[in-house]
């Protein structure tokens, strides 16, 4: 039996002074339902998480300088490489919700799992 959206419950995490890695393992325990005693692995019975505080996270070690993340187009020369420093720099909330994205399953249930995320930022003030 599937459960609803009336049995999901909704998780604060504050992400300040924390390890991006630590916070997305948290968050995908959390959205899988790990945490539940009715956890199934071929069921989506998670929680909704919202995080807060994104920008105060921390990354230990050399990892803003030396982390890449890759994307391929498909096209010969197409490889495209982007530094966690910039992409850290541009949008803090992308970097933890490319984290928690490989933490889950490659499996049909992924998507509909990172719709429950809600990651809340401050808003970039320019001009």
């Amino acid at each position: 039996m599937a459960e609803t959206t009336q049995d999901k419950a909704y998780h604060r995490i504050d992400a300040s002074e924390q390890s991006c890695g630590r916070v997305a393992s948290q968050i995908a325990n959390l959205l899988r339902g790990k945490n539940k005693a009715t956890f199934e692995r071929h069921v989506d019975n998670g929680d909704f998480v919202i995080v807060e505080n994104v920008e105060k996270m921390q990354f230990t070690g050399k990892k803003l300088d030396q982390k890449k993340y890759f994307r391929y187009s498909g096209y010969q020369g197409g490889l495209k490489e982007e530094s966690l420093k910039k992409l850290w720099k541009n949008d803090p909330a992308e970097v933890l919700r490319r984290s928690v994205y490989q933490m889950l399953p490659g499996n049909k249930l992924r998507n509909n799992i990172m719709k429950r995320l809600i990651i809340k930022q401050e808003k970039n003030k320019k001009g």
